[in-house]
């Protein structure tokens, strides 16, 4: 059982992370009051609004805040995290000029789970309808739209119609079965075993490409891809499913990791986009941790995963202005990966974040997972 001193330094570690990346990061859209996005970067060149628009960046926002308010409602950086959590939705519809909608079936599946998690937890009523009705309805009638037999099956990745992959399917599939319908989440994940399944690593591929001269398959193996299908096959259950979850939890420790000195380290993928990747595995990997219709094998792995890489990104922070700044690589620090005075990205530390989050359930889980 762990001590009550481990919970509490996990604890302080996830809480560092959130105090940190609100406070670095956070602000309002142009200054309108109720508004709140996280900064590209930090310190932030320009004002909130301006500049490049990373809706998805903005999701998984929204995603670590629900996970830090299901522990504790307890302010980050003087508001409550979900409080917090809402207002990032509102203003990604400001931003966003207007709706919930974008050119992106990937970045529309983000939103919509982390929505349908924030709904999860009590905040201000709207109406007689759930608080997010609407963005859901909106959001689910768009994947339902990038659903087609083409290729197969499977979600396109974007309204250009010519590239179906991993990170639009997966965490559509999990969206489809977290709201009832779960045979087209059980379709959808039929067809990335069928197409996107990697026989010889047990991983997922990114994508297959529609092309002139036929299907070109994307065999790159991110972090980010094995996590959602994780969720979704853990989500449907039954035994096929639990095997595949517990096959894909033992090849992500084959495949996708360093040595981290202690036990296997996960790669991460750098910085922009893929600094977010490896946090969205541990999200998911956390879950199977929890999972208790998963092989205990399988659990035990999954945890050990997501710890390792906390304590790593731990280790390697730095502090500036009395606030926590982690590295893009485990291997390194974050003085190497963001030399003082340089900008740091909000993906990496949303990434660290979410790796924190994760590894404070594992560790309130191992109870359960040494008594197994």
């Amino acid at each position: 059982m762990p001590d009550a001193q481990t919970v509490r330094h996990a604890e302080l570690r996830a809480d560092t992370a959130a105090h940190s990346v609100t406070t670095a990061f956070g602000g309002t859209l142009l200054g309108l009051p109720g508004t709140h996005l996280g900064a590209v970067r930090a310190p932030q060149p320009l004002p909130r609004g301006v500049g490049p628009w990373h809706y998805w960046w903005q999701a998984h926002y929204v995603d670590v805040l629900v996970d830090t308010g299901l522990r504790s409602r307890a302010p980050v950086s003087g508001a409550d995290p979900i409080t917090l959590a809402e207002q990032v939705v509102r203003t990604i519809r400001i931003r966003n000029g207007g709706r919930f909608t974008n050119s992106y079936f990937d970045d529309m599946a983000w939103l919509a789970l982390a929505a349908l998690r924030l709904d999860t937890l009590p905040g201000p009523p709207r109406g007689n309808k759930p608080r997010h009705q609407g963005l859901r309805e909106s959001l689910g009638r768009a994947l339902r739209s990038g659903h087609t037999a083409d290729l197969g099956g499977g979600v396109w990745w974007n309204r250009a119609r010519n590239f179906k992959n991993t990170p639009a399917t997966a965490p559509a599939a999990l969206f489809f079965a977290r709201t009832g319908e779960r045979e087209r989440a059980q379709d959808l994940v039929d067809w990335l075993n069928a197409s996107l399944l990697d026989p010889g690593t047990g991983l997922y591929y990114d994508g297959v490409r529609q092309k002139a001269g036929g299907p070109v398959l994307e065999r790159a193996h991110f972090t980010y891809n094995q996590g959602p299908v994780l969720g979704a096959l853990l989500e449907l259950g039954g035994a096929a499913n639990l095997e595949r979850a517990a096959d894909l939890v033992q090849a992500t420790s084959r495949h996708l990791v360093a040595d981290g000195g202690t036990g296997p380290l996960l790669r991460t993928h750098g910085s922009g986009d893929g600094g977010l990747f490896t946090g969205i595995l541990c999200r998911y990997l956390a879950e199977a941790t929890a999972a208790p219709t998963l092989d205990t094998g399988a659990r035990r792995t999954a945890g050990s995963l997501v710890n390792e890489l906390a304590d790593r990104l731990w280790k390697g922070r730095a502090v500036r202005n009395n606030l926590a700044v982690f590295p893009s690589d485990p291997r390194s620090t974050a003085d190497e990966n963001y030399p003082p005075g340089t900008g740091v990205e909000l993906s990496t530390q949303l990434q660290a974040w979410m790796v924190l989050e994760a590894a404070l359930r594992v560790v309130r889980l191992e109870t359960d997972l040494r008594d197994a």
